[in-house]
């Protein structure tokens, strides 16, 4: 069965050209014209992918994403007609997993699909161990759950990866291109502060004082590595 796609988008023009050519290399599509519509189709449908515009009428892309994420962990990517860097960033802590700036290149859009679909199809076949204890965390990686201390911790997609590489690899330092390198799974030409919003959500719901971080800490010039109690 071939990979289902949501374009929500409120440019029609735009949508029948993204249907035509993701149907061409196999996709099956649906479109949604606005924020309510599309919560209605990702609701009612079995999608693996949506492609969501920042401005919809009725009801704005971030809304949108905030209630998928609620209830999903959907891979979304983003398209904003807006070059400011706080719009793009503000997406990505919605839980967005990537964006793309208006107009943009086809072919673009499409390796970073691809690129995701590799990663998603990676995660479900990957052989590993379902059950990982780091100090305080335990983390199914089945799952794809995190608690600490007994308490479950609520992670998008993007937040679990960057703690399970950081906290399976304790001390090693990563800088940013590496981390959006590997938990991207593409070479990426994006905003490295990309990279920086993630780290700081992820403090905000593990740590006790994101402020004064015990695990997740920063090697300043160079990037971000786990601590571990036995390392402190």
């Amino acid at each position: 069965m071939s990979n289902r796609i949501l374009i929500v988008d409120d440019e029609s023009l735009l949508v029948k050209g993204l249907k035509y050519s993701l149907e061409q290399d196999g996709y099956e599509t649906d479109a949604a014209y606005d924020g309510i519509e599309a919560l209605k189709k990702w609701k009612e449908g079995e999608f693996n992918l949506i492609i969501l515009d920042l401005m919809l009428p009725g009801m704005d892309g971030l809304e949108v994403c905030q209630r998928i994420r609620e209830k999903s962990e959907i891979p979304i990517i983003m398209l904003t007609a807006k070059g400011e860097d706080m719009n793009k960033i503000l997406g990505l802590e919605y839980g967005a997993d990537d964006y793309l700036t208006k107009p943009f290149n086809i072919l673009e859009l499409k390796a970073r699909i691809k690129a995701i679909f590799r990663r998603v199809n990676s995660k479900n076949t990957r052989n590993g161990e379902q059950i990982i204890k780091v100090d305080d965390f335990t983390i199914n990686t089945l799952g794809r759950k995190i608690t600490v201390k007994g308490r479950e911790i609520n992670l998008t997609a993007k937040e679990f990866d960057l703690f399970l590489l950081l906290a399976t690899n304790p001390g090693k330092v990563f800088n940013r291109e590496e981390l959006l390198e590997i938990i991207w799974g593409y070479e990426y030409f994006g905003d490295l502060r990309t990279v920086d919003v993630h780290i700081r959500r992820l403090r905000e719901k593990i740590e006790q004082n994101s402020s004064q971080a015990e695990y997740i800490l920063t090697k300043w010039g160079v990037g971000y590595y786990f601590r571990g109690k036995t390392e402190q």
